[in-house]
């Protein structure tokens, strides 16, 4: 729980994002994955911070040498270690082994552990919110040559509303190598799951200030935007005639 005298440095705005990220709890059937092999599961680390205000959120390009997700965007985080106390844990633990965050730091609180996400390679990806206090760590912190080529940060609002990152001064330019559309700020498509018969997935993709922020990345940002600011949001979540939420894709990747 963050303290209410680090809590009163915030925008009121931000205050009430983050006090609905400490009361949220998920369902817990959701988060029993133990059924799961270590192998199978991974954890990430959304780590929030206020600038100007707002709050975003800590990125990172992935390293264009590593064999999985080369060169995407993606949040700190990795496998579970059977070492590991929790999915916490997981998430500091890889936050420190890919951008030097401390695991100690006591200026990270933890929000929030949201229902498990399944990633098109069938882990089931559990993020972890937290909430940095001193944005001057950001400065002190550094991309693992092996595993991360850059890192950078985004307003967490305009992943429900894109229109508002006009605000951004740095995003990409349209139609270069980091965003190869005609969109301003947002676009999707829908495809297939080959594992998982009949049903469909919408890839989400937002322009940045570096790689796109697409895929499982944008699946946890889109659901912890959602649950801070209690607002869906402006576009398509959903391919048309499927239930929404991913129930469907943890069931599938269980029965694998």
């Amino acid at each position: 729980m963050v303290i209410p005298s680090i809590l009163h440095t915030f925008s009121e705005k931000s205050r009430a994002c983050i006090e609905t990220l400490e009361r949220y709890k998920p369902d817990a059937q959701l988060l029993d994955i133990s059924s799961r092999s270590a192998t199978k599961r991974a954890a990430v680390l959304v780590l929030l911070y206020e600038d100007a205000g707002n709050l975003r959120v800590l990125l990172t390009t992935r390293s264009k040498k590593l064999r999985s997700h080369p060169g995407d965007t993606a949040l700190p985080g990795g496998k579970v270690d059977e070492t590991d106390n929790d999915v916490a844990h997981t998430a500091l633990r890889e936050a420190e082994e890919e951008v030097g965050l401390a695991q100690g730091c006591p200026s990270v609180h933890i929000l929030a552990v949201l229902e498990p996400v399944i990633s098109r390679f069938r882990l089931t990806v559990t993020p972890v919110v937290a909430l940095l206090s001193d944005p001057s760590v950001l400065e002190t912190l550094k991309p693992s040559e092996a595993e991360v080529d850059h890192i950078f940060t985004h307003p967490l609002e305009p992943i429900l509303d894109p229109s508002l990152a006009a605000h951004e001064s740095d995003l990409v330019p349209i139609g270069g190598e980091d965003w190869k559309y005609e969109d301003e700020f947002h676009n999707s498509n829908d495809k297939p799951i080959s594992w998982a018969p009949h049903k469909i997935y919408r890839m989400h993709r937002f322009r940045s200030a570096a790689s796109p922020v697409e895929g499982l990345t944008s699946d946890v940002l889109i659901r912890t935007a959602e649950i801070a600011y209690a607002k869906s949001p402006t576009f398509g979540r959903w391919p048309p005639n499927q239930t929404p939420g991913f129930a469907f894709a943890f069931e599938a990747a269980l029965d694998v």
